[in-house]
């Protein structure tokens, strides 16, 4: 138990609130020397140096609703935030980001700016000057030159009695002073969620970025997974059917190889692109990713049974649609590639007045594929750039086939 209230007085914490009220005082400062010109001559010349405790009192009473006129700063809190969570102990969570947003947030800042600088300003000139009397006090019994000194002060002070009735007390001050500083620590460290807390309008402002930034990882996954899944699966086709005929169509072989050299050193660009954007933190917006015009080089590489058939002209879809579609269509052929190897692909892009609507069928395969641990993204990743683009996305069985229908409005793509 004395361990604790031992603690509460002179721990770790109670120091660092502490050094959070000094800060207060220090940051009143300005304002009580504006009180001192002011009250100076309303004491009748005299300044707050020299007037006494009622001139000192008068600068500050002063000072205080001058503090509070300068709080609506929007650096003010801000500035609370970050001493509050580094010297008072409150969690971040707990505290707001950013500004005042509104005249409510602004009037609870500019309360507790008032009240840190206020009450900081009080225990600052205790800590300065009640430490030096309690420890003189202390020091009465040891000293001859000090019972001397206070003896115009304390009649009696040369007494042996008296000097050594000024050691309790000035532990009593010292004890005093630890507690008041404790006390309006905890005050302050209550209030801070309350003063500095976030308000609805602070919430609905977070929960705004953190789906942006959702937003942002999402769509760099489903880049990521479209181009190295699609590289990969690619790859391993060409790669198992070139070992199949190694020994009896070299033409193959080589075609294979050429066509895993293009699919590798098209799909590091598209990586490095990505990961470029990462590293600038999505400054610049949408990646530039491939297009609709690199279909030629996605179906080359996807392999001999890929056929594919474009009606209408493809350069006037928005790069937006463009680029969605492609990963589309990449997304189609690796899916095909990866369950139905071997199986003659069909991929259709049809270009209508107001949408494009792309096809891409394969056989059933004889057996059921075998079950991803996560279920798979791509599919998921075509109904989430679909439903982006305000289009239409369907998948599964069809008259023996397996069919992938997308249907993009053409007029609308950011």
């Amino acid at each position: 138990m004395r361990a604790r209230r031992a603690r509460a007085l002179l721990g770790q914490r109670t120091r660092r609130r502490w050094i959070h009220l000094i800060l207060g005082g220090a940051l009143f400062m300005p304002y009580w020397l504006v009180g001192t010109v002011v009250a100076g001559p309303l004491a009748g010349g005299a300044s707050a140096f020299t007037g006494g405790l009622t001139a000192q009192a008068a600068a500050y009473a002063i000072g205080v609703p001058i503090a509070a006129a300068t709080s609506f700063f929007p650096l003010v809190r801000p500035m609370s935030v970050a001493a509050v969570q580094a010297l008072c102990g409150v969690p971040a969570h707990r505290l707001a980001d950013g500004p005042a947003r509104g005249r409510a947030d602004q009037a609870r800042t500019a309360a507790w700016f008032t009240l840190h600088l206020g009450v900081g300003a009080l225990v600052s000139g205790a800590s300065l000057a009640v430490p030096p009397f309690a420890l003189t006090l202390i020091a009465l019994p040891f000293s001859a030159s000090l019972r001397a000194s206070a003896a115009s002060l304390y009649g009696n002070a040369d007494h042996a009695w008296a000097a050594w009735a000024g050691v309790p007390l000035g532990l009593l001050m010292l004890l005093a002073l630890s507690a008041v500083a404790a006390g309006a620590g905890g005050l302050l460290a209550r209030l801070a969620p309350r003063l500095l807390g976030p308000s609805r309008v602070d919430r609905l402002a977070a929960a705004e970025r953190r789906a942006a930034e959702l937003a942002v990882s999402n769509r760099l996954a489903r880049e990521l997974h479209d181009s190295v899944g699609h590289a990969l699966s690619a790859v391993t086709l060409q790669a198992g059917a070139a070992r199949k005929v190694l020994d009896s169509d070299v033409e193959f072989v080589r075609e294979a190889l050429a066509a895993i050299e293009e699919t590798t050193r098209r799909t590091v660009g598209e990586l490095d692109a990505v990961l470029g954007l990462l590293r600038r933190g999505d400054e610049e917006g949408e990646p530039a990713g491939p297009g609709l015009g690199s279909l030629d080089a996605l179906v080359a590489g996807a392999g001999r049974r890929v056929e594919l058939t474009v009606t209408g002209t493809l350069d006037r879809i928005p790069e937006a649609v463009s680029r969605e579609a492609y990963r589309i269509v990449q997304e189609g052929l690796t899916n095909a590639a990866r369950h139905a190897e071997g199986a003659r692909v069909t991929a259709r892009l049809a270009l209508h007045e107001e949408e494009l609507e792309i096809t891409v069928e394969n056989p059933l395969p004889g057996r059921a594929p075998v079950a991803r641990p996560d279920g798979g993204r791509g599919l998921r990743g075509i109904a989430e750039r679909t439903r982006l683009l305000g289009g239409t996305a369907q998948a599964g069985p069809a008259d023996g086939m397996w069919r992938l229908a997308v249907r993009l409005p053409v007029a609308g793509g950011r």
